[in-house]
């Protein structure tokens, strides 16, 4: 059997189905959608302290806990519905990341009354366009860069939670801002074409 070593892109082992349909059909895929976009945002921000699997086990218990992560539904939470989300052991029961969704689509229904695109706004950091990094191995791979920090910086001067550099860099990965497949991953060229 295969090493983590020996897989390319080995963060997903080939011994999780899970984790591998995540990363052959999702990861890295580039997403222009802006609802779709921001619950993927939420999600990288309940990940953080957790291994990205934990979100992929619970993410459909999530999505229906979580209003199917609709803004204009999580904006109006009562203390009563968090209260009720507290409850369900399916998904991640942390009251400050519950808090930071809530605020989180109230910040993005905000932008969209203003006529701003969550969609374009986050594509605007790398030109509408996915970086295409060339990576030797997966270990390679960065936790943030100057880049996830600049956007980091001005979502929490737009008043986001839990967008730090690091959960920005995870997010522009996973939503295809950014390629870093190694260059060995039969994933790679695809997605390189789309840049």
């Amino acid at each position: 059997m295969k090493t983590l070593e020996d897989i390319p892109c080995g963060w997903a082992p080939a011994s999780d189905a899970l984790y591998r349909q995540y990363h052959d059909v999702e990861w890295g895929v580039p997403e222009r959608d802006a609802r779709a976009l921001w619950e993927k945002f939420q999600l990288d921000g309940f990940q953080a302290g957790l291994s990205w699997i934990t979100i992929l086990r619970k993410r459909a218990e999530m999505r229906r806990e979580f209003d199917g992560f609709i803004p204009e539904k999580l904006a109006t939470w009562s203390e009563k519905r968090i209260a009720k989300a507290l409850q369900n052991p399916g998904v991640i029961r942390s009251p400050m990341k519950i808090a930071a969704t809530i605020n989180n689509a109230r910040i993005y229904l905000e932008m969209q009354a203003k006529g701003e695109d969550f969609a374009d706004y986050v594509w605007a950091f790398v030109g509408g366009q996915p970086v295409v990094n060339k990576l030797d191995h997966w270990r390679n791979v960065a936790a943030k860069t100057a880049l996830s920090e600049a956007i980091s910086k001005d979502l929490k001067s737009r008043g986001f939670k839990f967008c730090g550099p690091t959960i920005v860099y995870a997010f522009m990965q996973a939503v295809g801002m950014v390629n870093d497949h190694v260059v060995s991953c039969h994933r790679y060229a695809a997605l390189a074409k789309l840049a």
